[in-house]
């Protein structure tokens, strides 16, 4: 008999049976949404974080990949880079945007991506990679393999927002991007931080 349960999209779903090349996502936001929704990590729901107060919306589908936790080998990695002032990984697990052309309409679900590269951003001392990714299969976006691959304006794109996103009008910055990174760099950040999470979590 199969259990009658949903399973948490934290634990209790593989990061893909070929990472880091092919990752799991669980996307908790989408381009049209108003409202910042993350994943609760008792129950595994999606909840409200906080209605976006200004114009400053996700330009990709974001999330994070399951099993995965940013602590002492994500800070490392965010040290090894030059980052001095790193003391921890931010404690969530990695986060991850995902460049599809399909006009995906809702979060609370389950893709494969693959990573192309990322952002090595630091938020008050904390390292909180944000990896870039492509939809696997997409027509537009699937053939990327790199983020040097990618229009600069689209790159752009995703650093103003991930600057930006927490920042109130003209208060000072709360965080910033200590390098860009390609596919090679995101994939060991992705095994570090599976580490992590095996150091924190077991398994």
């Amino acid at each position: 008999m199969i259990p009658n349960f949903k399973a948490h999209p934290w634990h209790g779903i593989t990061a893909g049976e070929d990472v880091p090349n092919v990752v799991n996502v669980f996307i908790e936001i989408v381009p049209s949404d108003t409202i910042k929704y993350e994943v609760d990590k008792s129950s595994g729901y999606l909840k409200v974080d906080r209605p976006q107060q200004f114009s400053n919306i996700i330009p990709a589908l974001y999330g994070f990949i399951p099993r995965t936790y940013c602590h002492d080998e994500v800070r490392d990695l965010a040290i090894e880079s030059g980052a001095n002032d790193v003391t921890s990984g931010d404690l969530d697990p990695l986060d991850i945007c995902v460049l599809s052309s399909h006009n995906i309409h809702s979060g609370g679900m389950l893709m494969e991506a693959i990573p192309i590269g990322g952002f090595k951003m630091i938020d008050k001392g904390e390292a909180d990679d944000k990896i870039v990714a492509v939809m696997k299969g997409d027509h537009a976006f699937g053939h990327f393999r790199d983020i040097s691959e990618l229009p600069q304006a689209e790159v752009k794109r995703l650093m103003h927002y991930f600057l930006t996103y927490k920042n109130l009008p003209d208060e000072p910055a709360k965080c910033r991007i200590q390098e860009v990174y390609g596919s090679e760099a995101a994939k060991e950040v992705i095994m570090a931080s599976m580490r992590d999470y095996a150091n924190k979590f077991g398994g």
